[in-house]
């Protein structure tokens, strides 16, 4: 966030994250988003509340933050080696007009074949239990992703060039450089920016 420029401070809100039966994970991380910025609606005096949730999907499957540590070594297993997916929603509210702009950002994720011995480790460090499908990309230890597509910074929580479309759609300024900014200071050459920022759905 501090890449924007914006002056902002974090306010948080408490929400039920039980996903509703039968919803999918696009269904299920939009509404948490959502449900975050109006929960923070009457309690921000600022022109505009952002939200952000990301899950992770193993197919159906939504798989958020940990239980317990026996809960994130069943989760990584279960996703080692294999092909995921990993979405993000943006919800921003006008709180003057009330008007609410929503974006999604999804990622394919491969994991690597890692040992039960690397779980165990990486689960005793602490790292994956405050994280959406127990694992967080740029751990540069445990280092549990062979490859991905799409947005980089979505895997890691926040999708900047998204967050450029929803402040398009609300007429709040924002720099032309922030992709630059972000794929700088991430180290990554992003393949989907100039889709994403064109209005194509990437990313």
């Amino acid at each position: 966030m501090s890449w924007t420029g914006w002056n902002f401070h974090v306010l948080a809100v408490n929400t039920d994250e039980t996903p509703l039966p039968g919803e999918d994970p696009v269904k299920y991380v939009t509404r948490l988003a959502e449900t975050k910025a109006q929960a923070a609606y009457s309690k921000a005096s600022h022109a505009f509340i952002l939200a952000a949730d990301t899950t992770v999907a193993d197919g159906a499957l939504i798989l958020g933050k940990p239980a317990d540590a026996i809960d994130a070594a069943a989760v990584l297993k279960r996703l080692r080696g294999k092909e995921h997916a990993g979405f993000t929603a943006l919800a921003m509210l006008e709180t003057e007009t009330g008007r609410l702009v929503k974006e999604l950002c999804s990622s394919h994720i491969q994991m690597r074949n890692y040992s039960d011995q690397e779980i165990a480790d990486y689960v005793t460090s602490g790292d994956p239990l405050d994280k959406a499908g127990a694992y967080a990309i740029q751990n540069p230890k445990f280092r549990p992703v062979e490859h991905f597509s799409g947005c980089f910074a979505n895997v890691m929580g926040l999708p900047l060039c998204h967050l450029m479309r929803i402040s398009a759609h609300l007429r709040i300024p924002i720099p032309a450089e922030l992709p630059y900014t972000c794929q700088h200071n991430l180290r990554y050459d992003c393949p989907v920016s100039k889709k994403i920022l064109n209005g194509e759905e990437a990313g």
